[in-house]
């Protein structure tokens, strides 16, 4: 597997990228002290595309979701004074 240091990892980064996503893995070193891997994702590793409406049918909303607890939340501010119209 190629091992390059930082900076040339740093000047040449697309290419490297490019080989890596090609199945060429390589490792960056610094000071000759190999510290990462850099290697395709698999497509398991792959972030997944997230499917709209999966749990159609599954959460029901109440009707009266809007104005649930108006009540409650009007308390907290009301301080027992009228307001001025």
């Amino acid at each position: 597997m190629l091992t390059v240091n930082i900076h040339e990892a740093k000047t040449h980064l697309s290419r490297l990228i490019e080989k890596a996503a090609k199945g060429e893995g390589f490792i960056i070193a610094k000071a000759g002290k190999p510290l990462v891997k850099v290697v395709p994702l698999e497509d398991s590793d792959a972030p997944r595309k997230r499917r709209i409406g999966f749990m159609k049918g599954m959460i029901s909303v109440p009707d009266d979701f809007d104005t649930m607890m108006a009540d409650e939340i009007e308390e907290m501010f009301y301080d027992g004074e009228l307001l001025p119209e």
